[in-house]
């Protein structure tokens, strides 16, 4: 049973981020279920791989998205998808030097993230985006 589920509490109104975040959620729950079934620590390093490999991509959509709006808090986005990613790689490097293993930790730093980070700054851009005709 997922633990880190999708509602419509975090949606931004813009689909194509929408479905970016429903996707990073999608990733946290498998780490979560992977843990629940005693195979977290096989699927530590799939996890962080595919995190970070799909943030770059969400966060590239969400900036060029703010980018051409001329949202004024787009610096404020992009140090915080920098830490982030910053904090990814430094578990992922952790985890391939044998130093990481715990997957409780990883995932409740993913999920604490993602659902501060989207209930706050991206709610903020989100009325933003909506009255410059973004759907």
């Amino acid at each position: 049973m997922p633990t880190f589920t999708w509602n419509d509490s975090y949606s931004v109104n813009i689909k194509i981020l929408d479905e970016q975040h429903k996707k990073l959620f999608t990733l946290i729950d498998q780490l979560h279920n992977a843990m629940s079934t005693g195979k977290g620590k096989q699927m530590i390093g799939q996890v962080l791989d595919e995190m970070l490999d799909y943030t770059r991509t969400h966060f590239t959509t969400e900036e060029d998205l703010l980018k051409k709006h001329n949202y004024p808090d787009l610096l404020k986005q992009q140090k915080e998808h920098a830490a982030f990613v910053q904090k990814v790689s430094e578990m992922q490097q952790k985890f391939n030097n044998g130093s990481l293993t715990l997957s409780i930790e990883v995932s409740q730093f993913l999920k604490d993230w993602l659902s501060k980070h989207i209930l706050g700054a991206d709610k903020q851009y989100a009325q933003f985006l909506t009255e410059k005709g973004e759907h």
